[in-house]
């Protein structure tokens, strides 16, 4: 068996095993957030917004 096609074996097996994990796992119940931004989560995203200026962390 060739580098290439272990390779791809592994990644097969590793979706598989992180589509099982994400089946398996519990939805966060989280408390709605007061006051807080539109649009998508600052800290995943890796911007912060405000008035038209953005800063990175």
């Amino acid at each position: 068996m060739d580098k290439e096609t272990r390779i791809k074996e592994a990644a097969a097996r590793a979706l598989k095993e992180a589509e099982a994990r994400k089946a398996k796992a519990n939805p966060l119940d989280l408390a709605q957030e007061l006051g807080g931004r539109d649009g998508p989560e600052p800290i995943r995203f890796g911007d912060w917004e405000k008035k038209g200026i953005a800063s990175d962390f």
